[in-house]
C-alpha cells in the first residue's frame, strides 16, 4: 500500500477532530435496524424498522452539527443507509451507498459520522440497497438554523414531519423476483401517511396557532399530491433552501423530494382531512389522515374526505407550471447570514455540459433501465475504494454524453474536475415520470420543457431565481436542465429516485476530484475513516 494512503487511514480519526471546530455539537444515536410485521393497508408485510419503528426516529440535528449514528444490523442480509439530500461535506466516505460504503453485514454494526456543515431545511434517510426502500426503513432528518441565524418567517408554534410514499403490499423480495424476470411492477396498492395506512395518521393543532409541515416523498416510485382541507400550504423551503413564499391549494412532491409548509390553525376548530393522491397513475389512489383542533372533541371530520378536490391528477401541464413556479428567496439567509441570492449562477460560465438520456433496452434477454445506454450493475468492490486504492479495472469512466453503441451493463463513472461548473441535462425518452437526485451537491434547476433538448434553450433559462435543490422531476417526453457547482470533492452518486428504475440500472457515479494529486488535501476530502469497513478487491489491503 502507498505509504502517505497507510498513514491517512491510521490519522483519518485525528484529522477529523482537527477540521471540526470545537464548538460544533456531537449527536450520538444508536439505531437498531430489524425486521417487523405490519399491516397498514389489511394484509401483514415484513417491513424494515430503525428501533421498532416505522418511520424511524427523527435525526434532529443543528447547523454544522456532527452526527454519530451506529447502526445495527439484525436483518439476514446486508443493509445500508443513506441521507437524502445531505451534502456530506467532503465526506462521501459516509454516504451510505453501495458504491462508497461497504455493506454492515447480519449481525454487525457500523458507526456513521457526518457533518450537516452549512446546511439548514428538511430531509430523509432511506436504505439504500436492492429494494429495501420498499420496505420502510425510512425516517425524517430535520437541520435547524443556528439561534444566530434569522429565519424568513416567524417561528412556528410547532412542527410535525409527514412522510408520504406509495406502498406495496407484496413482499420486497417478491418486488425482486419480480423484476428480475423482466416483468415490470404492479400499480401500488395505497399510500401511507406516516407509515399509516387510511385514516389512522393524526396531527393536532391549536387555533391561531401557525405549524410547519415538513413533507417528503419517501415511496417507491409515485408522484403525489398533497393537500389540507380548507387550509392552504405556504410553501417556506425546499431541500435546504428557503423559497419565495407562496400559496398553494396543493403541492406535487415527487420521489425523493421534500419540502416545507406553514399552515395556519385559522379555520373553525373542528377535524379536517389531510389528502394524499396518486398523479399520473391508474388507479388513482389515496391516504387520508386527520388533522383535529384541540378542544374542539375527537369526532371525525363531517362528510367524505374531499378525494375529488384534487389538482388535476393526469394533467402534466399544471405539474410542470407549478414546478416553475417555485422560486428562491433571494434576501434570505440560510445556513449563513448572506444572502441566498449572492451566489450569481447565472453570471457564471458553464465549462462542460452533461446530457443524460434515460431509456429502457432488452440487454440479454432481460428489461434494463438505462443512462446513455448503459445500466448500471453494481461492482463488488465500491468505487470509492477502488478509486482510493487504486484498483484497476472496478468501473469505466465515461462522457456524460449519449454514445453510438448497442445497450450494454456496466459500472459507470463519469469525472469531474473540482470546481467545475457544469449544466447537466435529464432527457426522459419514456412515457413516465422520472425524477434524479445527486448524492453531495444540490442544483439550480433552471430549466424544463417538452421534447428534446437543444443549446438553444438556455435561452429560456431562469437565471436569477431558480430553486437549488437536490432532486429533480422530469416530465415524461421531455427535459430538465440544472446547473451545479462542483465544490464537494468524493465519488457521488446521481440516481433515479424511482426504486424500480434504479434497482434495473438508472444510477452512475460522479468522481470529483482535483486529477492525480495522490492523497487530497484534507481542507478538500477528509481522509478515510479509521473505521471504513473494507470488502470485495480491498479487503486484502485492511492491514
Amino acid at each position: 500500500m502507498h505509504r502517505g494512503r497507510l498513514v491517512a487511514i491510521v490519522l483519518a480519526g485525528i484529522l477529523h477532530s482537527a477540521l471540526v471546530a470545537a464548538e460544533d455539537r456531537h449527536v450520538f444515536l444508536n439505531w437498531e435496524v430489524s425486521y417487523s410485521l405490519r399491516s397498514p393497508l389489511g394484509v401483514s408485510k415484513r417491513v424494515i424498522a430503525i428501533n421498532g419503528r416505522l418511520p424511524g426516529p427523527l435525526l434532529n440535528l443543528t447547523t454544522n452539527d456532527v452526527a454519530h449514528v451506529n447502526v445495527v444490523n439484525t436483518l439476514d442480509e446486508p443493509f445500508l443507509l443513506t441521507w437524502n439530500g445531505l451534502q456530506m461535506r467532503r465526506n462521501s466516505w459516509n454516504d451510505g451507498v453501495a458504491g462508497t460504503n461497504c455493506a454492515i453485514q447480519p449481525g454487525e454494526n457500523w458507526t456513521y459520522v457526518f457533518q450537516a456543515k452549512d446546511e439548514i431545511g428538511s430531509f430523509f434517510y432511506r436504505p439504500s440497497l436492492g429494494l429495501h426502500a420498499a420496505a420502510g426503513g425510512h425516517g425524517p432528518i430535520r437541520v435547524n438554523n443556528r439561534p444566530v441565524i434569522d429565519v424568513p418567517f416567524p417561528q412556528p408554534d410547532g412542527e410535525f414531519d409527514v412522510l408520504i410514499g406509495d406502498w406495496y403490499n407484496m413482499d420486497a423480495k417478491e418486488m425482486k423476483e419480480l423484476l428480475d424476470r423482466s416483468r415490470g411492477l404492479p400499480p401500488p396498492d395505497g399510500i401511507l401517511i406516516n407509515g399509516l395506512g387510511p385514516y389512522e395518521a393524526e396531527v393536532t393543532f391549536k387555533a391561531g396557532r401557525t405549524y410547519r409541515l415538513r413533507v417528503s416523498n419517501v415511496g417507491t416510485r409515485t408522484s403525489l399530491n398533497f393537500r389540507l382541507q380548507g387550509h392552504k400550504l405556504l410553501l417556506v423551503e425546499a431541500e435546504g433552501t428557503y423559497t419565495l413564499q407562496k400559496h398553494y391549494a396543493s403541492l406535487d412532491v415527487h420521489p425523493g423530494q421534500s419540502v416545507s409548509v406553514l399552515v395556519a390553525a385559522d379555520q373553525a376548530p373542528k377535524a379536517y382531512y389531510m389528502v394524499v393522491s396518486s398523479l399520473f397513475v391508474l388507479p388513482e389512489i389515496f391516504g387520508v389522515a386527520t388533522v383535529l383542533y384541540a378542544g374542539s372533541g375527537e369526532q371525525p371530520p363531517s362528510g367524505d374526505a374531499p378525494l375529488d378536490d384534487r389538482s388535476s391528477h393526469t394533467n402534466y401541464n399544471r405539474s410542470m407550471e407549478q414546478a416553475m413556479s417555485i422560486r428562491m428567496n433571494l434576501t434570505s439567509g440560510a445556513a449563513r447570514p448572506n444572502p441566498q441570492g449572492s451566489f450569481h449562477y447565472g453570471d457564471i460560465n458553464v465549462t462542460r455540459t452533461l446530457l443524460l438520456q434515460n431509456d429502457e433496452s432488452d440487454i440479454g434477454g432481460r428489461r434494463r433501465c438505462t443512462v446513455n445506454g448503459v445500466a448500471f450493475a453494481n461492482a463488488g468492490t465500491p468505487l470509492k475504494l477502488a478509486d482510493y486504492f487504486r484498483i484497476a479495472g472496478v468501473f469505466k469512466v465515461v462522457s456524460g454524453r449519449p454514445e453510438r453503441r448497442n445497450p450494454f451493463i456496466g459500472t459507470t463513472v463519469i469525472d469531474a474536475s473540482y470546481r467545475d461548473y457544469v449544466q447537466i441535462v435529464f432527457e426522459n425518452r419514456l412515457p413516465s415520470m422520472q425524477t434524479w437526485h445527486l448524492d453531495g451537491h444540490s442544483f439550480f434547476v433552471v430549466g424544463m420543457a417538452w421534447g428534446k433538448w437543444s443549446p438553444d434553450a438556455r435561452s429560456t433559462y431562469n437565471l436569477v431565481d431558480a430553486m437549488y435543490r437536490s432532486t429533480v422531476q422530469v416530465y415524461p417526453t421531455s427535459w430538465t436542465a440544472v446547473l451545479v457547482y462542483l465544490d464537494n470533492e468524493g465519488m457521488w452518486n446521481l440516481r433515479s429516485q424511482d426504486v424500480e428504475k434504479r434497482y434495473l440500472g438508472q444510477e452512475l457515479y460522479l468522481r470529483v476530484s482535483q486529477g492525480d494529486s495522490g492523497v487530497p488535501d484534507p481542507r478538500d476530502e477528509l481522509p478515510m475513516p479509521s473505521n471504513a469497513l473494507l470488502c470485495g478487491r480491498a479487503t486484502r489491503l485492511k492491514s
